[in-house]
C-alpha cells in the first residue's frame, strides 16, 4: 500500500459522522517516532499495538497483551494503519467497526535498533527500543511465514527491564487520563 493511500482502509471501516475517532492524515510526529498501546475493550479484551513508521501507526492487535517475560510470545495480528492522530485516543467507539472502550494504556518513543523500523517491516521482522512509562527496552516483532503475512510475534527481549510482573494486572490504567476502562465508559 502506498504511503499516501496507507489510511484509506482506516478510512472506509469508520463512519467520522458517528464515531469519535480522528478521521487524521498521513504526517510526522514532531522529534522522535512514538508508540502507542491502547486497551480495547470491543468484542474481546484485547491490546492495539502501534508503532509509528512512515507518517502512520502500523497496527497490531495483541489479544493477550504485552508481556515483560522474554519467554512469552504474543501473537500480535497485523490490522489497518491509524492516523498519529489516534495515539491520543481515549473514548467509546459506537456501534460499528471496533465498538467497545479505547484507553491510552502505555505511550512514549520507540527507536529502531539495527535497521530502521520501515525496513525492519518489509524484512518481517523488527527491532526496537521502547522508552514508555510501562513498557520499556528491547523489543522485537517477528512476521510468522506461512502463516499469513498478517500474523507476528510480539516479544520482550531478555534486559534490565524484563521480568516476571504481568503488567497488565498491576498497571491497568491509562496513563493518558489515569482513568480505568469503566471510568472512561462511564458505567
Amino acid at each position: 500500500m502506498e504511503k499516501l493511500d496507507s489510511l484509506r482502509e482506516y478510512k472506509e471501516k469508520r463512519k467520522f459522522d458517528k464515531t469519535p475517532e480522528p478521521a487524521g492524515i498521513v504526517k510526522s510526529s514532531a522529534g522522535k517516532l512514538i508508540f502507542v498501546v491502547q486497551k480495547h475493550d470491543a468484542s474481546r479484551l484485547h491490546y492495539d499495538f502501534r508503532l509509528e513508521i512512515d507518517g502512520v501507526l502500523k497496527s497490531w492487535a495483541v489479544p493477550k497483551g504485552p508481556s515483560l517475560n522474554p519467554k512469552d510470545k504474543r501473537l500480535a495480528v497485523m490490522t489497518e494503519d491509524h492516523p498519529l492522530d489516534y495515539a491520543d485516543f481515549e473514548g467509546v467507539i459506537p456501534e460499528g467497526y471496533g465498538a467497545g472502550t479505547v484507553m491510552v494504556w502505555d505511550r512514549g518513543t520507540v527507536e529502531g535498533a539495527g535497521d530502521p523500523l520501515d525496513k525492519g517491516l518489509e524484512k518481517g521482522h523488527m527491532s526496537f527500543i521502547l522508552k514508555g512509562k510501562k513498557l520499556r527496552g528491547d523489543w522485537s516483532l517477528v512476521q510468522l511465514k506461512g502463516r499469513g503475512d498478517k500474523n507476528w510475534l510480539l516479544m520482550k527481549k531478555q534486559d534490565g527491564f524484563a521480568g516476571e510482573e504481568d503488567v497488565l494486572v498491576s498497571k491497568p490504567d491509562s496513563v493518558l487520563s489515569g482513568k480505568s476502562l469503566k471510568d472512561i465508559t462511564g458505567n
